[in-house]
């Protein structure tokens, strides 16, 4: 159990300015055009989405085992159940808000950005219950 708190705590360094809001600010700050900010809001993009992908891992094997220490299957069909809603809310609200910038061309970095926000926020949930 001591490696899962390990590879967790690694998982979470891996999410850069955590305590920054806005992805594409962070981003920005580096950068000199708008590709360069794309370029780089992409990548972490791909951090967190490997962040929660790892998070879930620990979250679901903390739902196992409690599922075979209670002798029930629940926690690991609920946990299944509230990934898929939260993946399927994340794509659906994303989308919306690349929808508010009438198809100019910060939209894909505005989508973007808002997959960084609301996964960071996943894996620090999912983290909450991995064990």
């Amino acid at each position: 159990m001591r490696m899962s708190y390990f590879v967790a705590a690694f998982a979470l360094a891996l999410l850069p300015g955590v305590t920054l809001a806005d992805p594409s600010f962070e981003c920005s700050l580096g950068s000199g055009s708008q590709v360069e900010t794309a370029e780089c809001v992409a990548k972490t993009e791909a951090t967190v989405d490997e962040t929660v992908r790892l998070s879930l891992q620990f979250a679901m094997n903390a739902a196992k085992e409690l599922d075979e220490t209670t002798g029930r299957a629940a926690a690991v069909p609920a946990l299944e159940k509230a990934q898929e809603a939260w993946s399927t809310f994340r794509d659906a609200h994303c989308d919306y808000v690349g929808s508010t910038f009438g198809g100019g061309s910060g939209t894909g970095i505005a989508i973007r950005s808002c997959r960084i926000k609301l996964g960071r926020e996943r894996a620090d949930l999912l983290l909450r219950f991995a064990k």
